[in-house]
This record gives C-alpha cells, structure tokens and sequence, in this order.
C-alpha cells in the first residue's frame, strides 16, 4: 500500500449539489458522497488525519452561496420543531448558517459566540474549546456581554457546521447554560461519526439532530472506507 493518502485541492468542492446518479460505493479515493435530505449528493473533499485515518470535510463558508443556502434550509427544516426563542451560532463555521436559520424561523436577529476578545469583554463570558479540525491546543470562546439578555432565560438552540468529537459542542453547551439558557438542542448540517455521543452523554445527543450523516473513514489499498 502507497504511503501518501489519497487527497486533493478542495477547490472545486462544494460547489454544486449533484444529482443522485453521482452517489458512488466505497473505496473512495478524493471525495466521499454526503446523501442529502432530497437524496441528492454533496461530494465532499477527504482529508487525511494521518497515513489511515480520513474524515470527510465540509467548510461551508467556502461553498457556493446557493449551497449554503439550500444547507441553511435544509437544517432549519429539523431545527423548526424545537421552536427555539434565540439561534446562537457557534464559530467560526456555525455563523454563516446560524443566521439562514434564524430567519428561517421568523427570528430577526441571532447571537454569534466568537473567537476574538474584544476589549469590553470579561473573561467569565467565556470557556476553552477544543476540536479535531484544531488539534493543537485549546482555544477560548466569548459572548459578547452586551448580548446576556438575550439569552438568558431563554429557549436557546445552538447552530454549527458539524459535529465530529463532540468537544466544542459540549463546552459550549456548558457554558451557555452557565450563563443561563435553556438548551433545546443543536443542529448541524454534518454528523460525523459517533464519538461526539460519549463526550455529550445520553441526554444532549439526543437533542442533536442534523441535515446529513458522513463516517469517519480508514485507508484501504484502493482509497477510503468506513471505519465507523
């Protein structure tokens, strides 16, 4: 078996939504086929995690606008039934679906977390996060203090573009309640794998629901194949 995984420039990548024809079995060698909610296809470029670990990855603030778009309204469909009071989107990818999905709902604004500190923050409103796509360390998220009152009290549904580990879900479902929300659930638009359950626990990956599934994957001689 060669020892330089199969991986090419994203460029090209999320594009455009396919037909159901382009669906395709594994092995697969560059790009894995996501089946959306109208069976229609997604192809999604795979990235190497080392020589025999691959996930498939979605970077949807690099995707064609009318892709993110039809992503948003796909996503606000399962979102609906919660019938949340406050969409907060989470960074950095979360924030170009969060606010699709709050005017889906007939909300007029939503609630960004953030990254970036900001002078007039204070380091309460804010918690260490970590994830696959940022191995190398932790990395701190806030909340504006000038939108507290938002949420507070509030019936609050947490927005991203995936969840893979499960980690910066979790912290920041911890963190959100601190401050004083109500968490009706999240959604996302990619489920990948199962391990984010474990870090979740029963009772929070139930209030999980998402736009469509896509495995983690393991080399094989051919390209890629499912490992869970």
């Amino acid at each position: 078996m060669e020892t330089a995984p199969f991986t090419e420039p994203t460029t090209e990548y999320w594009q455009e939504i396919l037909p159901t024809s382009e669906a395709t079995s594994a092995p697969w060698q560059y790009g894995y086929p996501a089946r959306l909610p109208d069976s229609r296809i997604l192809k999604l470029p795979i990235r190497a995690l080392n020589a025999n670990e691959a996930v498939a990855s979605l970077i949807i603030n690099q995707a064609a606008i009318d892709v993110t778009a039809k992503l948003g309204a796909f996503l606000a469909d399962v979102v609906r039934p919660f019938n949340p009071d406050v969409i907060v989107g989470l960074p950095t990818l979360g924030l170009s679906l969060a606010p699709i999905i709050a005017q889906s709902l007939g909300h007029k604004r939503y609630v960004p977390l953030g990254y970036s500190c900001k002078f007039w923050y204070t380091d309460w409103l804010s918690t260490d996060v970590s994830s696959i796509t940022s191995p190398s360390g932790e990395k701190k998220l806030y909340l504006d203090p000038n939108q507290v009152l938002l949420i507070k009290g509030k019936r609050v549904m947490i927005i991203d573009d995936a969840v893979s580990s499960g980690k910066t879900l979790d912290a920041s479902w911890d963190f959100l309640e601190v401050v004083g929300c109500e968490i009706v659930g999240c959604g996302v638009v990619m489920k990948q794998g199962s391990r984010w359950q474990g870090a979740l626990g029963e009772e929070r990956a139930k209030k999980v629901c998402w736009v469509f599934e896509c495995p983690l994957l393991r080399r094989v001689e051919a390209g890629w194949d499912i490992r869970e």
